[in-house]
């Protein structure tokens, strides 16, 4: 293994990428490599400067730490939206391409295998995966959602350069399972507040973080106490939620009208004692 490196790293990932069918990845995947070298060639980083793996729906970019740190980021909020922009005009809505990208820095070792290794860019691929990250990208109108590291914030853009305004990140804390991780966002922080966990706040497991999974009824509402507190069967003027069988208490609910009596056979059988449908009485007929 190669003694580590300081560089830096892009990561971009593709949004709901396992949801395509395999012509639509291959589309993707050829999009995905030519906005990221547009973007790169725009910051003045050629292929001599950067080092690239493939990780199926995502990039990951060690780019020499002699190359603009605030070029790059400068590019990434200037280029890679209006490429974006350009590609999905042309595409159809199961083409559509939206990204999450990740700028951070540290060192990387490379091992005989030609696997990257090193802390730093394992806390990046967390940020990318980041439940907050995606539920930023699910707001953008842009289809691009950018996070930076807190060493990449406070080494360029705190400084406030040109085109990298320091107003438009925010911090926030990514939870991950080695601990919380201190980052900044580019745009709004999303209205799920703090990332609690792997998934979206109201992403269902197994989706795909499109969209959110419907909301649960509010506490106190009549969907809600009909569930949790159902009348009880053969009371007056308190219907039930629906057709409710109860033969061992001795009583039969149809929407709020009851039958009293014993029940002996309920199918085509014989029904003792008063019938009470909707509020009128009969007796029983011989």
């Amino acid at each position: 293994m190669t003694d580590p490196v300081s560089r830096t790293i892009l990561l971009l990932d593709i949004e709901r990428f396992s949801d395509r069918d395999d012509v639509e990845q291959a589309y993707l995947r050829r999009m995905l490599y030519d906005v990221a070298d547009r973007a790169l060639e725009a910051a003045g980083i050629d292929e001599t400067l950067r080092t690239r793996a493939d990780r199926g729906d995502s990039v990951m970019e060690l780019i020499d730490a002699n190359a603009s740190v605030t070029a790059l980021l400068r590019a990434l909020l200037t280029e890679v939206p209006a490429q974006l922009r350009a590609v999905n005009r042309m595409a159809s809505r199961s083409a559509q391409m939206r990204l999450r990208g990740v700028v951070a820095g540290g060192y990387v070792a490379v091992d005989h295998l030609d696997g990257w290794v090193g802390s730093d860019l394992n806390h990046a691929c967390r940020l990318l995966d980041a439940a907050l990250l995606r539920a930023a990208l699910r707001e953008r109108v842009d289809d691009f959602a950018l996070c930076v590291s807190d060493s990449v914030y406070q080494g360029v853009v705190r400084h406030d350069h040109p085109g990298v305004p320091a107003d438009g990140f925010h911090r926030v804390t990514v939870a991950t399972k080695n601990g919380p991780l201190a980052a900044w966002l580019h745009g709004p922080v999303p209205r799920t507040g703090e990332d609690h966990g792997e998934r979206g706040a109201g992403e269902a497991p197994g989706d795909s973080g499109e969209r959110p999974a419907p909301a649960a009824p509010a506490p106190g509402t009549a969907e809600e106490d009909a569930h949790s507190h159902p009348a009880p069967a053969g009371h007056r003027g308190a219907p039930a939620p629906g057709p409710v069988l109860d033969v061992g208490s001795g009583s039969v609910s149809f929407g709020g009208s009851y039958v009293a009596g014993d029940q002996h056979g309920v199918s085509g059988g014989r029904v003792t004692g008063d019938v009470v449908m909707g509020g009128t009485t009969e007796r029983e007929r011989p």
